[in-house]
């Protein structure tokens, strides 16, 4: 096998390998705001999330800062206002995400990209996109500043608390409470522009 010291290799091939490896992984389209409505509704992709075993429905988000430092503007928004809306991203609105993804200054929202439609959230202020067939209100459980070995933040680790959950009722037994996840057919980021469907399916059950 090849073999690399992390010693030996920069900063973009430590991530490459990383990211490139670490695959299919979901992709929380957040919507955010700052306190009281008073910037534009901020909608933006982040690949770096997850969930954890814990009693409480808890989400993990990753956001790496700026290189000057500063946080992005879903992770201010995150810091300032203790509230954010996840959505999946399924394949009906892939090329959506992928505008949004763009960079735009703080004081303009990535729904002017394309035509969005939001609808009031009932237990945030942040509004939540129409259409995506799953969504998590979400408040701020816990923030947990990472560093790099010479004491600066890059990234910002939210773990956030889901307050609701919606589900297009062709995706969720509400018999079972299982998810369907061909229903849901979810997009799953790869490395770069690289993107991928749920694939094919295998069921195992597990041993005794």
């Amino acid at each position: 096998m090849l073999h690399y010291l992390s010693t030996q290799l920069t900063s973009l091939q430590r991530y490459n390998l990383l990211s490139g490896s670490l695959i299919p992984r979901p992709i929380a389209w957040v919507t955010s705001q700052a306190p009281n409505g008073s910037g534009p509704v901020n909608l933006a992709p982040f690949s770096y999330f997850s969930t954890m075993p814990s009693d409480i429905p808890l989400l993990t988000l990753a956001i790496g800062r700026r290189l000057d430092g500063r946080p992005k503007d879903t992770a201010q928004n995150i810091l300032t206002s203790e509230e954010a809306v996840i959505h999946l991203v399924d394949q009906a609105h892939l090329t959506q995400m992928n505008q949004t993804a763009a960079t735009l200054p703080a004081n303009q929202s990535e729904l002017s990209l394309a035509d969005f439609k939001t609808q009031p959230s009932r237990s945030v202020s942040v509004p939540s996109l129409i259409g995506p067939k799953v969504r998590f209100e979400t408040t701020l459980y816990q923030t947990v500043p990472v560093q790099n070995h010479e004491d600066q933040i890059v990234t910002d680790l939210f773990i956030l608390e889901v307050t609701d959950f919606y589900f297009a009722e062709e995706v969720l037994d509400q018999k079972t409470m299982h998810v369907n996840a061909t229903a849901l057919d979810p997009v799953g980021r790869l490395a770069g522009p690289t993107y991928t469907g749920l694939g094919d399916l295998t069921t195992l059950i597990r041993p005794k």
